[in-house]
């Protein structure tokens, strides 16, 4: 699993070694922590590799006893892309090469995680998988991770049409839950973490931008039922949650759930990010392709995800990790 001290992939990490998996961790702890890890630490089927997917011999080293890949490895996060997106471009996509080789050499099969960032500004009623993708300017940083992404798929197929890898694609829409983040501008722990310290919950833009979350508890499972079917190959499958919902409501939603006595602030985009930042107004998953494959169906309720988000953050908290310091945490009822 590269990427598996991340956040997705230390929940992965455990569902595999829950199934009775060997499982090898490739983590250069960019952005991942070993603290995600920490309820597995001791597992006698985990090893731990610390490393990066650009380094082609680490990678080669980390599958050498591997049939199973499952790429998570990554630059992720709007924050950390417009602001580096030059490390983001190598990450994502000589990375992403350097794996897909890899699995090559060991006749590995390959679980490619990309992104529904690919499909940019395409504001359709659902995104289906063969959907145009409609992006920006190349010359935003804005855009350069949805177009690593879809390199890295472009890849992914060629691999398998002219080399024969096995390989399948999920496209993850705004997985949230415990573990993640906010440091590089996940916009759900940032507004969890807020409304726990009581200070104003910052939304960019007029919030009217929608989203569809999808629980992590919910999108691991089937990441690992969509690789083992081999009725996947070549593939891609949307991963993502049913309900629709404006940012604003969710801030609204958060707040009256945790009990916050926060306000909400509007902030411009030019404010949070840069001058000619461009956002995407909506964003909806068609998931058919994945339910008629593998039964995949959404069932956590949001406000359960944000209840088990701001428990994570309040223990983090009190563990002292890298988590922001949550001062008013002691005004927060009803989750630990």
């Amino acid at each position: 699993v590269t990427g598996g001290a991340g956040f997705v992939g230390s929940h992965l990490v455990e569902h595999l070694l829950s199934l009775g998996d060997e499982v090898v961790v490739l983590d250069d702890l960019s952005t991942g922590s070993t603290r995600n890890l920490a309820g597995v630490a001791d597992h006698p089927r985990l090893e731990m590799v610390h490393g990066s997917i650009l380094n082609p011999q680490t990678v080669r080293s980390a599958m050498v006893s591997c049939d199973r890949v499952f790429h998570l490895a990554a630059a992720v996060g709007v924050k950390l892309i417009v602001e580096q997106p030059l490390r983001g471009l190598r990450i994502n996509i000589h990375g992403t090469e350097n794996v897909l080789t890899a699995a090559i050499e060991r006749q590995a099969s390959v679980l490619l995680v990309s992104t529904s960032e690919v499909y940019g500004k395409n504001t359709a009623d659902r995104l289906r998988e063969d959907s145009d993708r409609v992006l920006g300017d190349p010359l935003l940083s804005r855009w350069t991770y949805a177009g690593a992404k879809g390199i890295d798929e472009a890849f992914a197929k060629a691999y398998c049409d002219q080399e024969g890898l096995d390989v399948s694609i999920v496209r993850l829409f705004n997985t949230v839950g415990p573990r993640q983040t906010g440091r590089y501008g996940m916009v759900f722990p940032n507004l969890v973490g807020q409304a726990l310290r009581g200070q104003p919950l910052t939304v960019f833009g007029d919030g009217l931008q929608t989203r569809c979350f999808s629980a992590v508890e919910d999108v691991v499972p089937a990441m690992e039922r969509i690789e083992r079917d081999p009725r996947a190959r070549g593939e891609a499958y949307n991963l993502g949650g049913a309900r629709e919902i404006s940012i604003l409501d969710l801030a609204r939603e958060i707040i009256r759930t945790l009990d916050s006595r926060s306000e909400i602030v509007l902030v411009p985009y030019e404010q949070a990010y840069a001058p000619g930042f461009e956002d995407m107004r909506r964003r909806v998953p068609d998931n058919t392709k994945a339910n008629g494959l593998v039964g995949y169906e959404p069932q956590t309720p949001l406000t359960t995800t944000i209840m088990r988000v701001a428990a994570d953050l309040l223990s983090r908290e009190r563990l002292g990790s890298d988590a922001m310091p949550l001062a008013g945490a002691g005004a927060f009822r009803g989750v630990v």
